[in-house]
């Protein structure tokens, strides 16, 4: 996949370029083929000349309005019902006329490799590429820039789902868009904007981030970094050269030339607070979507802790930014993957939970059984969007079907045995291939947990050691990649959980 990196300083420059030629313009994301929000007002944007009038038309709305002084304008339709294809006429000194319109649901994904992940790479790729013909789903992929400010516009195009053009598209947003297109009959446009190996905070408003005291540490280090960028580049082009008379030497000695130097990331390191967002991000907004889809975490992971705040800012600003509420914000949580007794993805899936229970309008996709244990990128897309529209089409929607798996709600010690309460129980509780697996116990004394034994009874699972006298906390699928198997009569899986809130392994991480 090609990767487009600009900084701000050049795509400000050939913007402010094109609104000299004073043409009314549109962003990219408003053009031919693109799908707008039904049942809600549709705010559509460009730029003029300053004090231009600009005249809008759609199906039988007409709206007009003025360019700022800064030559920006917008307007804000009423709201509109599915349907389609309309022409969008947008008027001024010149005339565009935007094709192919239809109105139907909008759905924003983000995050990092794995919702980057695209078809083709995906399970069953070629059957499902072959099979992708869905004329009134639309895809428009956002290209990665790196900015330092916000900037105005993206680089993409929509398209219509087929075979020719969804190989290349994010798998879980086309699978997720697939299930609502076919359930709820209307048309799809999904929106991808994603970069692999990117932090939360890279998606995160840079002024979000200074305001609040706890990320200081972060900010101050990458802040150093960059400061420290000068000499590291003189340092590389010292060990470049030194590298290049050691490679000319072991190729005239037929050897195996030494590792070449990796050149320092500068301003261009999409790792910096802010930078996605701007280039992103921003651009989008305030583009009407029903809600996003988010597939993040695992360069967070070993800073999980301190993910439990930094999500949740990140879906605040993002809806504050985007003027429409609290809209839907549905996540996934990571997959199993890594060593069994690793502990840093446990802690960032329970970030996720921790999100889940006290952000409003949230939902996440349980994942734990879906992974692969030496592979960060699962092939198995396919049921990770199959579940993110489960949620949506239950929250959103108002489709009634099962959509979480057993998530635990409360706990009673009984006769040296715990016994565990849950939420989401739909149909009862299963085990797949038991016995049941995945649960640990501790006694009150020393706070060291060991395998335990569990069965189901009822809407309860009992949990115990014979010899933990004492028990006072239970944990389930605690470990990066843990044996568990407890299901729902939906055939959901039950997210890990502990019911303890002891210290945890990534605590006092703060920064990289």
């Amino acid at each position: 996949m090609s990767k487009l990196v600009l900084l701000a300083t050049i795509t400000v420059f050939v913007f402010l370029i094109q609104v000299a030629r004073a043409e009314v313009k549109l962003p990219a994301v408003i053009s031919d083929h693109m799908v707008l929000q039904q049942g809600m007002k549709v705010p559509l944007w460009g730029w003029a000349q300053p004090g231009e009038t600009v005249t809008i038309a759609l199906a039988d709305q007409r709206s007009r309005t003025t360019a700022d002084a800064q030559g920006r304008w917008i307007v804000r339709l009423n709201p509109l019902k599915t349907g389609g294809p309309f022409d969008l006429t947008v008027t001024g000194k010149n005339t565009i006329k935007v094709r192919d319109v239809l109105i139907g649901e909008v759905w924003f994904g983000s995050g990092q490799s794995n919702m980057q992940w695209p078809v083709h790479a995906s399970r069953d790729a070629a059957k499902e590429i072959g099979a992708a013909n869905y004329p009134k789903i639309r895809l428009f992929h956002v290209d990665e820039v790196i900015a330092e400010t916000p900037l105005e516009d993206v680089r993409g195009q929509w398209v219509s789902c087929s075979p020719e053009t969804v190989g290349s598209f994010s798998a879980v947003s086309y699978f997720f868009g697939r299930n609502l297109h076919k359930t709820l009959n209307v048309p799809v446009g999904l929106i991808y904007s994603s970069f692999g190996g990117s932090p939360s905070e890279s998606w995160t408003r840079y002024d979000e981030l200074k305001a609040h005291q706890e990320f200081k540490p972060l900010l101050n280090y990458w802040k150093n970094r960059l400061a420290s960028y000068p000499e590291k580049m003189k340092q590389y082009e010292r060990d470049l050269a030194q590298w290049e008379q050691g490679a000319k030497k072991a190729k005239e000695a037929n050897q195996v030339p030494p590792a070449k130097p990796r050149k320092p990331y500068g301003k261009n390191n999409p790792n910096l607070p802010g930078v996605l967002y701007n280039g992103m991000i921003h651009p989008i907004i305030p583009f009407g979507i029903r809600g996003v889809i988010w597939y993040q975490g695992e360069s967070n992971s070993y800073r999980a802790f301190q993910y439990r705040r930094l999500f949740p800012l990140l879906i605040h600003s993002w809806r504050r930014d985007w003027g429409q509420g609290d809209f839907p914000f549905l996540f996934v949580q990571l997959p199993n993957y890594g060593g069994a007794r690793a502990y840093t993805y446990a802690e960032l899936r329970e970030a996720q939970l921790l999100t889940l229970k006290t952000v409003p309008n949230t939902g996440m996709a349980v994942t734990i059984d879906i992974g692969e244990a030496n592979d960060i990128h699962p092939q198995n897309k396919q049921d990770v969007g199959y579940r993110l529209s489960l949620i949506a089409l239950a929250k959103v929607y108002g489709r009634g079907e099962a959509y979480s798996g057993p998530v635990y709600d409360s706990m009673q010690i009984k006769d040296h045995k715990v016994y565990l309460r849950f939420k989401h129980a739909d149909g009862g509780l299963i085990v797949r291939g038991g016995p049941l697996k995945g649960f640990a116990i501790a006694d009150r004394k020393n706070m060291n947990f060991v395998p335990a034994e569990a069965k189901i009874e009822g809407d309860t699972v009992v949990v115990w050691n014979d010899k933990i006298v004492h028990p006072v906390a239970v944990r389930y699928a605690w470990a990066d990649n843990p044996e568990c198997n407890l299901y729902n009569g939906a055939e959901l899986p039950a997210g890990p959980f502990r019911t303890d809130d002891w210290p945890g392994g990534t605590d006092n991480n703060n920064v990289q």
